[in-house]
């Protein structure tokens, strides 16, 4: 069993077809279905059904990738430690962050981190709040970055910088220009991210400081982006909260306006750094944490 094996192996199962597979790994068609089929006749298992034209993992499959992932994910540490062991801070790095810190608060921060090490490969990959946490913990992320807070298990947690929620509305909206209540939220549709993102957590605590769930609100649309709850604000008379450096963008259009909570405790936020502590920590990885953290 070769390590190539499990990376052609893994990208079929994930794919479910070998011709997309193949175009994922650069490589034909035939050499993925042969990499497979020796697969199986070493170890006498069938991890794919072929049904036509298609194929199927089996269950022996689905039980065996998880090790692959494992061993797959260790053969990389092994392999940046040796890179590291070069006395350069050089290899790849994996980022996963949320949607708001992706967007609007890291772009910067990576454009300077490549400038001051350019030999590391660099990768960002785009979750909520939730989903990031589980790629980190996975060993699929070596760092991640997410909104307020997330039950993390044995990750480490730092915060590195603050956010702000604030009540976004069409800029004809009829709360637009007036003096605004608790008691208004219960009389708009509103607009909401996904559960497991972290602003629709932090907005659930400020529903609970103002006595309320998302059960009392009249809830139009749950949609997975804050540029999808931007349009649709826009468009109509829901309501949605949103980071302040999210909505910004659309206020400065005039598309929408916002107004900054005076009416209870404002909404308030940390973006953190989340870490694995059993994994090895890269001089790449430690040069991250140190930008992000303002540090460099």
């Amino acid at each position: 069993m070769t390590l190539d094996q499990l990376r052609i192996f893994l990208a079929v199962a994930r794919e479910g077809h070998v011709t997309r597979a193949a175009g994922q790994l650069n490589l034909t068609q035939s050499a993925v279905s042969s990499a497979i089929a020796a697969l199986e006749a070493q170890h006498g298992v069938k991890l794919f059904d072929r049904i036509g034209r298609g194929i199927r993992i089996t269950e022996a499959g689905t039980r065996f990738s998880g090790a692959a992932r494992a061993v797959l994910a260790q053969a990389e540490s092994a392999e940046l430690m040796l890179d590291d062991l070069s006395q350069k801070t050089l290899g790849r790095l994996s980022l996963h962050a949320s949607q708001t810190v992706a967007s609007y608060w890291l772009p910067p921060l990576l454009m300077a981190y490549h400038a001051a090490h350019p030999l590391v490969e660099l990768t960002l990959e785009t979750g909520n709040t939730a989903q990031v946490a589980a790629a980190v913990m996975a060993g699929h992320a070596d760092l991640g970055m997410v909104e307020g807070d997330v039950p993390q298990g044995s990750l480490t947690r730092q915060v590195v910088a603050r956010d702000e929620l604030v009540l976004v509305m069409a800029a004809s909206h009829p709360l637009a220009g007036r003096a605004i209540r608790g008691t208004d939220y219960l009389s708009f549709p509103w607009l909401l991210r996904e559960p497991g993102s972290g602003t629709r957590s932090e907005f659930e605590h400020h529903l609970g400081e103002l006595g309320f769930g998302v059960t009392d609100l009249a809830v139009a649309l749950e949609l997975p982006s804050n540029e999808a709850i931007l349009s649709a604000v826009a468009a109509g008379e829901g309501l949605a909260m949103l980071s302040r450096r999210a909505a910004e963008f659309a206020g400065a259009s005039g598309a929408v306006a916002l107004r900054q909570v005076t009416w209870t405790k404002r909404p308030e936020r940390a973006f953190a750094l989340l870490a694995h502590p059993g994994r090895y920590r890269t001089r790449a990885a430690a040069a991250m944490i140190a930008r992000l953290s303002g540090r460099q």
